[in-house]
C-alpha cells in the first residue's frame, strides 16, 4: 500500500499502542506500508520470525518491526523492537484502512465508464473504477479499490475485492491481518458466476488482459495471474502466487501459494501444484503435479498391481515349494 501522504518515525510510532525501542536510522521517511513479498523502498513491513529474518534485512523495507535485540541494524534500516511485531503492525494499518458503511448500492466514489451495463442489485463500492463497455450481471459485489478495465463481462454472484483470508493463530483465537492492498482487472476478462478475487494483503491482486474464469473459481490475495490465461470450474489458487501468461488450469485442480507457474503451463483437471513449474509450456497432471505422460504411466502401472500380486503369490509358493 502507497500511503497518500508520508511519516516520520515519531508519526508513526504514535500508531502503535505499546512500548517499542527506534534502532537505526532515525530520519527514516515511510512512504508505504508492505509484507515482505512487495516491498519496495520507503515501506514500513514486520518479520516476527527468525527463519525470516535474513529475509527481511536483504529486502528493500526501509523500516522494520521485529522482535529480536540481537541483531544488528543495517546503516540503510530502521528497526522497531517490539514484544510483538504482527500486533503492532496491524495498530499501524488500521489508521489507513477503516471500514465505511454505505447505504447506496453503488458508491459515489466510484467510476464507470461509458457504455457499461450494470445491472439490477450489483452493489459497487468506494472508489471503485470501472472501464468502457462491461457488463456487470445481478448480485456481483464489488469492493472498495477495486480497478476493472475495458470490455469487462463479470457474471452473476460474483465477488472482487474482498478481504484476504489471512489470520494468525493466537492463544486466544484467530487475529486477522487486516486487508490494505487492492484488485485490478484488465481489459476483455470474463469471470463466471460464484467466483471470488481477494484483494491484496498490501500488494495487488493482479488478473491480466484476456483471462477466463470459469464458474466458482477462488483466487487468493496478492496473487497475479497473467494474460490469456483460463482456469476452470472450481479451482483454487492460493495467495502470493504468479502464473504467467498463456496458462491453463483445468476443472477442479488447486495451485498451491507462494509459487511460480511458468508461460504456457497446462494443469489437467484434479490435479494440485505443490512446487513451482519454471519450464515453460509444460502439461502436468496428479496430486502433486508431474509432467502428465509419466503420470499416466503410473496409474497404468498402478492398474496391473492386482495382476502383479497374484503372479507374485504364485512364485512365492514355487519358491516355498523348491525349498521343501
Amino acid at each position: 500500500m502507497i500511503l497518500n501522504q508520508s511519516l516520520t518515525l515519531n508519526e508513526l510510532i504514535r500508531f502503535i499502542d505499546h512500548p517499542v525501542t527506534v534502532v537505526g536510522n532515525q530520519s527514516t521517511v515511510i512512504t508505504g506500508i508492505n509484507e515482505l513479498h512487495s516491498v519496495r523502498k520507503g515501506d514500513l513491513s514486520f518479520v516476527d520470525n527468525a527463519k525470516y529474518y535474513s529475509r527481511a534485512i536483504a529486502s528493500e523495507a526501509s523500516v522494520l518491526i521485529i522482535n529480536s535485540t540481537s541483531i544488528e541494524c543495517p546503516e540503510n534500516k530502521t528497526f522497531i523492537i517490539s514484544d510483538d511485531p504482527l500486533r503492532d503492525y496491524i495498530s499501524v494499518v488500521n489508521n489507513f484502512i477503516r471500514f465505511s458503511p454505505q447505504d447506496t448500492p453503488i458508491h459515489p466514489s466510484a467510476q464507470i465508464g461509458e457504455g457499461t451495463i450494470i445491472q439490477p442489485l450489483v452493489f459497487i463500492g468506494e472508489n471503485v473504477k470501472i472501464g468502457k463497455n462491461c457488463l456487470i450481471h445481478s448480485n456481483v459485489s464489488i469492493y472498495a479499490d477495486t480497478v476493472i478495465g475495458d470490455n469487462v463481462v463479470i457474471h452473476s454472484n460474483s465477488t472482487i475485492g474482498a478481504d484476504a483470508c489471512y489470520f494468525q493463530k493466537r492463544s486466544e483465537g484467530w487475529l486477522k491481518i487486516t486487508s490494505c492492498g487492492d484488485t485490478y482487472i484488465g481489459n476483455n476478462v470474463e469471470i463466471g458466476c460464484n467466483c471470488c478475487i481477494d484483494r491484496g494483503v498490501s500488494g495487488t491482486t493482479y488478473i491480466g488482459d484476456g483471462t477466463i474464469f470459469d464458474n466458482l473459481v477462488q483466487v487468493g490475495h496478492d496473487t497475479h495471474i497473467g494474460k490469456r490465461v483460463l482456469l476452470g470450474s472450481q479451482c483454487g489458487v492460493a495467495g502470493c502466487t504468479y502464473i504467467d501468461d498463456d496458462c491453463k488450469i483445468w476443472a477442479k485442480s488447486a495451485v498451491n501459494k507462494d509459487l511460480y507457474i511458468a508461460k504456457g503451463t497446462v494443469l489437467l483437471a484434479c490435479s494440485a501444484i505443490d512446487k513451482s513449474v519454471k519450464d515453460e509450456g509444460k502439461t502436468l497432471f496428479g496430486m502433486p503435479a508431474a509432467d502428465a505422460s509419466s503420470k499416466w504411466r503410473e496409474l497404468a502401472m498402478l492398474r496391473k498391481l492386482p495382476e502383479m500380486e497374484k503372479k507374485i503369490e504364485e512364485i512365492y509358493k514355487q519358491l516355498i515349494s523348491l525349498d521343501k
